[in-house]
């Protein structure tokens, strides 16, 4: 990487060491915190509950430093997984030195890392969500001879006092500027923190999702991430709702990343798109179309679709945004720039046109590879995901495309073209699976599936069953019907679940 372009790096700990963060070293730890006045080391991983836990270190002297950064912590595993009994639950927390950020809100100078965990013999303990995600990347890559890459979409909603002053049209906020939007400097330096962790985004923008209830404004907000390896995709979204909380917090707003908010309203997705890489050289398209690889991905994913949910909609909200004849998917099917499909292909740059010098004549036209920006998206998850458990989930269901004999046939058989839900498709809408309707159901996926994740270790038993007993604990499986037309009812369900992920 150019020296250019790592001073232009938002990671102040990059732009420091001036070596892309792949490569930091302990080393390089520790030089960092010498020349550069840090007092304090955070240790950050992410708990069964979804959310990072955060272990603080005062530095007092380099043999401290270099005893945490080379030996780790030890931990109490079972406050942080249900699935650890309390007979023998120390683990051991190890930083990852690439992840390496200054804290952007501490006012005491702050150096944080994510941890892995490993277990009493030092093995990786093979139900953290960490490494449930490398082992399926691991053995997505021993299948298919190729990387997968993942990113995400991260909708929220900001919730701050209504003026009434310049009022957007309720439910029209999509990239609206401000005045209109309220929110748009709070995402932007939501946004800055978020590079400054390490976060590689593509744009952030405003919503479609805005309206006001009990004196209150209600914002949707998105901010979209660059695919990159998917260890790191999980990482740079986990630190990204940290801070999203964290800086909310700070300026005395409220944000949720809650898959449905109220009745008639937009509720909040976490799209994740993936793309398959062999080098640098992006394998979704094959002579500007569609490749049969990413269409066997796309088989498998259609294939374990309803299982999916058991990783990505862990809330009984997330099945009130799961519903028909809205922009969230019921239907397990696939198609082109669609969105009412669950699987969307959606609009590359195959054109062949120099798009930049139609708009700009004074710039020659150039031949310009833009096969990298091609992905698929799976457009079911919620912000109430376990992220690693949902990308390994998604990167396992790849995998399992592959390994399909028939996956060409069921990519053609789900492949749809049209509005699902218009009246004229009834036919092609009942000859496809549909996406379960509570957290029970999706449990009874998963219980029916659960062999598919398991394979080749990567997901553990332990993991796949209190995945499955959490959802059922919820005991939810006639409750959206139970109270649809019930909007005090909903209104309780969606403050009881209002922190979820």
């Amino acid at each position: 990487m150019a020296n250019n372009q790592l001073m232009m790096n938002a990671n102040p700990v990059v732009a420091f060491l001036q070596k892309p963060s792949e490569d930091f070293t302990k080393a390089d730890i520790i030089r960092y915190v010498e020349n550069n006045g840090v007092k304090m080391v955070n240790f950050m991983y992410p708990g069964g509950d979804g959310k990072l836990k955060t272990l603080n270190f005062v530095i007092t002297n380099k043999a401290y430093l270099e005893t945490i950064l080379t030996c780790g912590e030890r931990v109490d595993g079972s406050s942080l997984f249900s699935f650890i009994e309390a007979g023998s639950s120390d683990l051991y927390v190890l930083p990852r030195f690439s992840t390496a950020f200054l804290d952007p809100f501490a006012e005491i100078p702050t150096l944080s890392l994510l941890c892995s965990y490993f277990d009493k013999d030092g093995q990786p303990l093979a139900s953290s969500p960490e490494y449930t995600l490398k082992k399926a990347c691991q053995t997505f890559r021993e299948t298919t001879g190729m990387e997968f890459h993942a990113m995400g979409e991260l909708e929220y909603y900001v919730i701050t006092e209504d003026t009434e002053r310049f009022p957007a049209i309720d439910q029209h906020g999509y990239h609206e500027s401000s005045p209109y939007a309220k929110m748009n400097d709070f995402r932007q330096k939501c946004m800055l923190y978020i590079a400054q962790t390490g976060g590689q985004i593509k744009y952030g923008h405003s919503e479609v999702g805005n309206f006001t209830q009990d004196g209150l404004l209600y914002e949707q907000n998105e901010i979209e991430f660059l695919p990159v390896r998917a260890e790191r995709a999980a990482d740079q979204l986990m630190l990204a709702k940290w801070v999203i909380r964290n800086l909310a917090y700070k300026m005395d707003l409220d944000v949720t990343f809650a898959p449905k908010i109220t009745v008639g309203k937009a509720g909040s997705g976490l799209h994740i798109h993936m793309r398959m890489m062999k080098g640098d050289k992006n394998q979704m398209l094959e002579g500007g179309k569609l490749s049969d690889a990413a269409r066997k991905a796309i088989a498998g994913m259609m294939d374990l679709a309803e299982s999916i949910t058991a990783f990505g909609n862990k809330t009984p909200t997330s099945y009130f945004r799961l519903v028909p004849h809205q922009e969230a998917p019921t239907n397990v099917c696939w198609g082109d720039r669609n969105r009412s499909v669950l699987v969307r292909v959606p609009l590359g740059w195959t054109a062949g046109v120099d798009l930049c010098h139609a708009s700009n004549p004074l710039e020659p036209s150039v031949d310009v590879d833009t096969t990298a920006k091609q992905t698929v998206e799976m457009r079911s998850p919620d912000g109430s995901a376990d992220l690693y458990q949902l990308i390994a989930g998604l990167c396992v269901a790849c995998r399992h495309g592959f390994e399909m004999e028939d996956a060409l046939q069921v990519a053609e058989r789900t492949y749809v073209n049209v509005n699902i839900h218009d009246a004229a498709n009834a036919d092609k809408l009942s000859s496809l699976a549909q996406l379960p309707d509570s957290c029970c159901a999706s449990a009874d996926c998963l219980e029916r599936q659960r062999a598919v994740y398991e394979e080749k270790g990567v997901f553990s038993k332990a993991m796949i069953d209190g995945i499955i007993r959490q959802l059922r604990s919820f005991d939810d499986r006639t409750l959206r019907s139970d109270i649809e037309n019930n909007h005090k009812a909903i209104k309780k369900l969606v403050q009881t679940y209002f922190h979820c992920g």
